[in-house]
């Protein structure tokens, strides 16, 4: 008799684990356009369509109090959840926020961290509708979902990318990543040295990336005004390169996108540089940016282009399974999606 082999969460990798634990599942309900698998699940109403989105943040794995003020938290548990609705083309209209709360916190750090959801809420015209909380045994534990709407016509999915299409990024890549490694050495000169004052002063940028994400709400008006529909998008919360793979994937395609037209902020530059590493791995792989990955079809090249803060890298390609980085020397290498094996 043989045994069967267990497996590690690790080996498996996140997204790997995710696909793996919801195969078997099937909607069985008529209301359910879309269940697992894109930056929202999808519900329809009928005449509009509603997306439901939901994120667990855990102390010690998602965010470190250590240098993570709680208003600042509280704020970027909400946005990080609407990035997803409108990565779906969709408004946000509802939230819920549950808390498992250790010990530790008093009533005031409590006010603090709805101090930063009560931001949001007014911030993007939403309403806090619920949530539950509960005691912890392990710190701060935070789970928000965001409920959208959208008309059905413009609902955008990551599975609806075509080939030769247009492959665009919002804002610049990377920042959010390098100043989370600034905020980590840091923490770690303090513990080394107790009377060490942290020095934050030229970081400005890359800390308010990385601390207080933003949606990109603006691009997403300026397309509508440019009447560019895109084809296929995704909010770029892991990393450039896993959400390419995530839209490769659900659209049954490839993509190529050439590294020199990647954006990347000067203090993104500098930052990396300090710690002797290439921005452009912080860019792929960093994560939690919140920019918008997009593609549009090929005769909206120059309205695109024209749109403030978005940038044309690649494009959409016939050959499936095929995720290319292009370097200046036009060599390419396959990408790879980054998951917890590769934290």
């Amino acid at each position: 008799m043989t045994s069967k082999k267990i497996r590690s969460v690790e080996e498996m990798g996140e997204f790997g684990l995710i696909d793996h634990l919801t195969s078997g599942f099937t909607n069985r309900q008529d209301s359910t356009q879309l269940g697992v698998g894109d930056d929202a699940a999808v519900i329809d109403h009928g005449s509009y369509v509603q997306v439901v989105t939901t994120d667990l943040l855990l102390e010690g794995v998602h965010f470190d109090l250590v240098y993570t003020p709680l208003k600042h938290l509280g704020y970027k548990a909400v946005v990080v959840n609407l990035s997803d609705v409108y990565a779906m083309n969709a408004a946000p209209r509802q939230i819920t926020v549950s808390l498992g709360i250790s010990g530790k916190f008093s009533v005031e750090a409590l006010e603090e961290f709805y101090g930063g959801v009560k931001l949001a809420c007014e911030r993007f015209n939403v309403d806090l509708v619920g949530g539950d909380t509960s005691g912890s045994m392990t710190g701060l534990l935070i789970s928000v979902t965001a409920i959208g709407t959208a008309l059905k016509e413009e609902l955008i999915l990551r599975s609806t990318a075509k080939n030769n299409q247009l492959i665009c990024v919002t804002g610049d890549l990377g920042a959010a990543f390098m100043g989370l490694k600034i905020l980590e050495r840091e923490k770690q000169l303090h513990a080394e040295e107790p009377g060490f004052q942290p020095e934050l002063t030229g970081y400005d940028y890359i800390l308010e990336r990385y601390l207080k994400p933003e949606p990109r709400v603006d691009v997403l008006l300026a397309l509508k005004e440019a009447g560019i529909v895109p084809g296929a998008m995704i909010d770029i919360s892991d990393g450039l390169a896993s959400e390419l793979l995530h839209i490769c994937k659900a659209s049954e395609c490839g993509c190529q996108v050439y590294d020199e037209r990647i954006p990347l902020a000067e203090e993104t530059k500098e930052a990396a540089a300090e710690f002797q590493m290439e921005p452009m791995v912080a860019a792929l792989h960093g994560g939690e940016d919140y920019e918008l990955l997009f593609t549009v079809p090929l005769s909206d090249h120059d309205k695109v282009s024209a749109i403030e803060g978005v940038s044309v890298i690649g494009n959409i390609t016939d050959k499936k399974g095929s995720a290319l980085l292009v370097g200046n020397d036009g060599n390419a290498i396959q990408l790879q999606a980054q998951g917890w094996n590769e934290s």
